[in-house]
């Protein structure tokens, strides 16, 4: 039984992974419908897997389920952007201002350790495993403000909006200032410079919608071209 589910989410993380990177890479463009026979006859399973998987990609924002016509691509405005990352910015500073008196030496040296990993990952420019350490960077100082209701709130936007995030880091360059703008929240978390690690984190979030919205300019009521 342990084997067969094992199986199973292998195969399952595998057709996630297949449609993210196909969607990432505009290989499937937004509005775009994702065929579940066309997966089914591809990986050789039933459609419920697929389904499981569309469920998934629906949290993260990369698919829209619609009933009786099946999943598409999902179409982000410029509108969508400028919120979502206006918000992500006042959430994610409150936290790590709740958490700069908070967090212990063992827990900033494990923020240093873990940005080390990150600029090593820039370096060979693997974006999916950066946009993985990314994440355990910004939980570690989120979890540390120990304010579970705003953990919560951060948790369902940013997965929500996982795409955008991933789309954002994929930018050129935008690896490396990452890097640079976390050794500055490092620096002010050693120091308890609870302003600063706000603004800091807050500022790491804007420019992270900036470069966004810089590449895929449009009109605020457009569909971006993601």
């Amino acid at each position: 039984m342990k084997r067969l589910k094992e199986k199973h989410l292998t195969l399952r993380e595998k057709i996630l992974e297949t449609i993210r990177d196909a969607i990432i890479s505009g290989t499937i463009r937004s509005g775009s419908r994702v065929s579940e026979p066309d997966l089914a006859e591809r990986f050789g399973i039933s459609r419920t897997p697929i389904r499981e998987a569309f469920r998934q990609l629906e949290s993260e924002g990369y698919l829209t389920v619609i009933p009786r016509k099946g999943a598409v691509v999902s179409a982000f405005t410029q509108k969508d952007v400028e919120e979502f990352y206006a918000i992500k910015s006042i959430l994610e500073g409150y936290a790590a201002r709740l958490a700069c008196s908070k967090l212990s030496t063992k827990e900033i040296e494990r923020l240093q350790t873990i940005n080390e990993r990150l600029s090593e990952l820039c370096e060979h420019a693997d974006i999916k495993q950066f946009f993985k350490v990314h994440n355990d960077f910004h939980d570690l100082f989120i979890k540390a403000a120990d304010n579970d209701k705003l953990r919560e709130m951060i948790n369902l936007l940013v997965t929500r909006f996982q795409r955008l995030r991933l789309m954002s880091l994929s930018q050129p360059g935008r690896m490396a200032v990452s890097v640079q703008e976390h050794t500055k929240i490092i620096t002010a978390f050693r120091e308890r410079n609870c302003e600063a690690a706000e603004l800091l984190v807050r500022k790491n979030a804007e420019y992270g919608g900036k470069v966004l919205l810089d590449e895929t300019a449009c009109l605020p009521g457009e569909a971006m071209d993601l």
